[in-house]
């Protein structure tokens, strides 16, 4: 019996982003209208008082990086591969998830729709990457599949510098739950994101008290 030969395979790249093409831009087209809007206003008040160029100066100031900003939103991508995250953005950087030296759980609020996310930093320049795991608006939003959930839990477990454990029982929790059938309010993402104060863009929950959450679930 010969053995076999050739190199093995790689693991299954997951995307762990919601990719809707035309929701992506309808989207950017709002963006980019806000934009403009923004900068013309204040670059009309700046223009009554210096000047038509001086209009243009800080209309342009004003979009320029706020451009950037909403392109560099629209190219994020985050793939899971094993236990590497992928991040696509202007470029292409690996994190290693069982290297990870500080994971956090970080909620944004923007106009009532709340998004629940990892924030994965290996300790090294450009080596952070936010995985958003649930949006949330109202009573129902969406959530990562529970292929994505199931993989990214297994790659934390692995985690030791960072107590990924933790973090890796949330999602079990939340897939449990999802498994019971239990409505989107009862899930422990959801009831994480309620918890979170009103009147904050962004909050962000340490390891010690995600544990705390974690030891009330069932």
């Amino acid at each position: 019996m010969t053995e076999p030969t050739g190199t093995p395979e790689p693991p299954e790249r997951l995307p762990l982003f919601h990719d809707d093409p035309k929701l992506r831009r309808k989207r950017g087209c709002s963006s980019v209208a806000g934009v403009v809007i923004f900068a013309a206003a204040f670059g009309g008040i700046a223009g009554l008082i210096g000047g038509e160029i001086a209009g243009l100066v800080v209309a342009g100031v004003i979009a320029l990086p706020l451009l950037y900003v909403m392109f560099y939103n629209l190219r994020r991508r985050v793939w899971l591969e094993g236990d590497t995250l992928i991040v696509r953005t202007w470029g292409v950087r690996r994190i290693e998830l069982t290297a990870a030296e500080r994971i956090d759980l970080v909620i944004s609020d923007v106009r009532g729709t709340r998004t629940v996310s990892l924030l994965v930093n290996a300790g090294k320049r450009r080596k952070v990457a936010k995985v958003d795991l649930a949006v949330y608006s109202g009573a129902g939003g969406r959530e990562l599949g529970i292929l994505q959930l199931r993989k990214l839990a297994n790659a934390l477990l692995n985690n030791t510098e960072a107590n990924g454990l933790v973090f890796s029982e949330l999602l079990v929790a939340q897939l449990k739950s999802e498994a019971r059938g239990d409505a989107a309010a009862e899930r422990p993402l959801y009831r994480l994101a309620s918890a979170a104060p009103a009147g904050k863009y962004i909050q962000r929950f340490t390891m010690e008290a995600v544990s705390r959450f974690v030891a009330t679930l069932d």
